[in-house]
């Protein structure tokens, strides 16, 4: 493995992400989307979500999350967006730090909250209008060598495939921030993703 992430150190996560210098981004169309770690009995896992088949990115892997409301902030919309689509509810005192915002292909600022939780939810209950369903993704997986995976595209940029398990492969943007996520979080390095290539049907 080219990293670990054995039991989850909270306190280590929060001290790469201060120590990470974030970037930041502006447009008219915001989002946030909530990087969850849940503990487990089985080590620690992020929590995602696969979209509903219509409506926007119709049956696409997600982090849970949405659109900034006005008068919210960043950390507010993703807690909000985190309760409302797996019922996850936590606290303010739960987020660890940010990571860098992605602009996406369809116009939209995304920005990562990584949010720890100390214990497991009381509940995992998804929001049948716009989430098809809950997975748990382990940390070590996101740690592992194989990880990301690379395709070449015509144009001559490449694209970042992350093959989390068995039918799931996610692409940018969760996927770049998935990376970004083990690179800066879980691993301390200081990789930029905003560079990378979106698949056309995440552009929608």
């Amino acid at each position: 493995m080219s990293g670990t992430a054995p039991g989850v150190d909270h306190d280590r996560i929060r001290r790469n992400l201060a120590a990470f210098p974030r970037r930041s981004a502006v447009a008219e169309r915001s989002a946030a989307v909530a990087v969850c770690v849940l503990p487990s009995k089985t080590g620690p896992q992020v929590l995602m979500i696969k979209r509903a088949p219509r409506g926007r990115n119709a049956g696409q892997w997600a982090l849970p999350g949405g659109r900034v409301e006005p008068g919210e902030t960043l950390v507010e919309t993703a807690l909000r967006e985190l309760a409302e689509e797996t019922g996850v509810e936590a606290p303010a005192s739960a987020v660890a730090g940010l990571l860098d915002d992605y602009v996406a292909g369809t116009g939209f600022v995304i920005t990562p909250v990584v949010v720890l939780l100390d214990a497991p939810p009381a509940r995992l209950e998804r929001c049948r209008r716009e989430v098809a369903s809950l997975h748990r993704i382990p940390l070590a997986r996101l740690c592992e060598d194989d990880l990301p995976r690379w395709r070449d595209m015509p144009d001559g940029g490449r694209l970042l495939q992350m093959p989390l398990r068995a039918n799931m492969v996610v692409h940018a943007p969760t996927g770049a921030l998935l990376w970004q996520f083990r690179e800066v979080a879980l691993l301390g390095r200081h990789t930029r993703v905003g560079d990378l290539d979106e698949p056309e049907f995440a552009r929608v």
